[in-house]
């Protein structure tokens, strides 16, 4: 019998309703699986074995609270958690102990799920690394700022985890370890308890294996006043629907397998052609500079009282991003306003667009890679989703991102389930075995 802690969310979630397994069991299996493979991966900032087996021994005790009940969740280390401790990647806040659970974590108790400890995040979820690595192979980055929670969903440590995106901390590290990685729409899931970067942008994300488990969880901690928690996870199914290709203006930046992997999609998925209009052609510095500009008010304290604590790279850029001329960031903002306003004609008759996920493979070394691919859509506050879709030449996952209508979550995770049946049917094959 294969180990409890492969089985997707959705399979796990309908089998300890039944009583044909317990979460206790479950969790046994994801911790042997960390004690395997953790000195390789590195996932974990903060785990209590013995704290996650009780709370998974309570839920087996106990009536069933929600859809989570009983799964392992893990819990990216910006997000707070009043029984483990949360340093938001930094030797600041060592040993930080918050008073509450961020809002994101106690609707995740709500709907039953064990708080399986937490994952490594980057310094304040920007750029510079923590220890994690890639699980395909560990020469390689796990991607960023969420590393800990897109490496342990990949390699089977837990199935479900929650990151947070600003510029791509979502959608560019699961495309790099092979998962799904859903960023929804700015502020469809309560972001309060959690360590702020640039609140223009921060927006809460989660990871998995499957569009059904991204649904699962989604739908469990959305807010209930946005459509997201109104979406039903078991109803995925519906008509094809209408495909946009997207090459956004930085395509040519892309390397040549990822541009391979989306011309090749697109005709699988029978994509028209969604040019950018000419809008967009500033948008991706337009959201350096907003991103900057926040991160340096956010993190003013910690430069002002801590700076010699922060890495020579964040505290230049911070000091970059409070030196911006006033004026230059409302323009950007007013970009921002443009942008937006061609939506409609982006879209056209369009459900969803497909565009590239990241610039390519995960690349060698520690550096956590370009975000370019996620800019615009977390600036422009639409939901997305990275899908695996192949591998590239050196045998790496690669991701096909899947960009949604504003506050229409349901759409968006109705064509991916969609997309991801018809890549299952017809894969993408990039590289001919020898």
């Amino acid at each position: 019998m294969a180990s409890l802690n492969t089985m997707s969310a959705t399979d796990a979630a309908r089998r300890i309703a039944a009583g044909t397994i317990t979460s206790e069991a479950l969790l046994a299996d994801c911790l042997a699986r960390i004690e395997d493979r953790e000195d390789v991966v590195g996932a974990w900032q903060h785990l209590d074995p013995d704290q996650a087996l009780a709370e998974a021994r309570a839920r087996d005790r106990e009536p069933r609270r929600g859809p989570l009940h009983g799964l392992p969740v893990g819990i990216k280390d910006i997000i707070e958690t009043a029984d483990a401790p949360t340093a938001y990647g930094s030797p600041i806040y060592a040993g930080h102990r918050p008073d509450a659970d961020a809002a994101c974590v106690r609707a995740l108790r709500a709907a039953g799920a064990v708080i399986m400890g937490k994952t490594v995040t980057t310094e304040f979820a920007v750029f510079h690394p923590g220890k994690t690595r890639n699980p395909h192979d560990p020469d390689h980055t796990p991607g960023g700022s969420s590393s800990g929670s897109a490496a342990a969903v990949a390699d089977l440590m837990i199935p479900l985890a929650l990151g947070s995106q600003t510029a791509g901390s979502v959608i560019r590290p699961a495309a790099f370890c092979g998962v799904v990685g859903f960023k929804p729409s700015y502020d469809a899931i309560d972001y309060g308890g959690i360590k702020p970067g640039a609140p223009a942008l921060d927006t809460l994300g989660v990871f998995a294996r499957s569009v059904a488990d991204t649904a699962l969880i989604a739908q469990a901690i959305g807010r209930a006043d946005r459509g997201l928690a109104r979406i039903d996870p078991t109803v995925l199914a519906g008509p094809a629907p209408r495909v946009g290709l997207c090459r956004t203006p930085e395509w040519d930046r892309a390397d040549a397998a990822t541009r391979a992997l989306l011309e090749k999609a697109a005709s699988v998925l029978d994509a028209a052609e969604s040019p950018t209009p000419a809008a967009f052609s500033g948008l991706v510095d337009a959201q350096d500079d907003i991103m900057w500009a926040g991160l340096a008010d956010t993190l003013a304290p910690e430069m002002r009282d801590h700076g010699g604590q922060l890495s020579d790279g964040l505290g230049k850029k911070l000091a970059a991003g409070a030196a911006l001329p006033p004026a230059r960031v409302a323009a950007a903002r007013q970009m921002v306003a443009a942008c937006t306003a061609e939506l409609d004609s982006l879209f056209g008759d369009r459900d969803v667009l497909i565009a590239p996920a990241a610039v390519g493979e995960a690349p060698v070394g520690t550096a956590t890679g370009d975000p370019l691919f996620n800019r615009i859509w977390t600036q422009l506050h639409l939901p997305c989703l990275t899908l695996p879709a192949g591998t590239g030449p050196a045998g790496l996952p690669l991701g096909i991102q899947i960009i949604g209508c504003l506050d229409d979550e349901a759409r968006l995770l109705r064509g991916a389930a969609w997309i991801e049946g018809m890549l299952a049917d017809r894969p993408i094959v990039l590289v001919e075995p020898a």
